[in-house]
């Protein structure tokens, strides 16, 4: 097992209650894998460095978890297909 940070950032059009639905399901997702959440959740809307799909802010969503090599694999391959994220991205957490 090893340790992972995961950055998605959501449209911002989506109310807050569901962006946390969001970041709930993507830790369902980790702990049916086999993975444990450390922390999971909204951190809140901000102002993008440059425009992505024609949007100027989004909601960050920050997961901190540990798990074994596939669950980050599978995590990557919902976000891609998701609609409700622009942007997302799995770092390994190297202390």
């Amino acid at each position: 097992m090893r340790k992972y940070e995961a950055v998605a950032i959501v449209k911002p059009e989506i109310a807050d209650p569901d962006v946390q639905k969001i970041a709930d399901r993507f830790k369902s997702v980790i702990e049916d894998h086999g993975g444990t959440v450390e922390k999971a959740g909204k951190w809140e809307k901000r102002k993008l460095a440059y425009e992505i799909s024609g949007f100027r802010e989004g909601n960050y969503v920050l997961f901190n978890f540990e798990a074994g090599p596939k669950v980050p694999q599978e995590l990557n391959r919902l976000m891609r297909i998701s609609d409700d994220i622009l942007r997302h991205r799995i770092f390994l957490d190297e202390e």
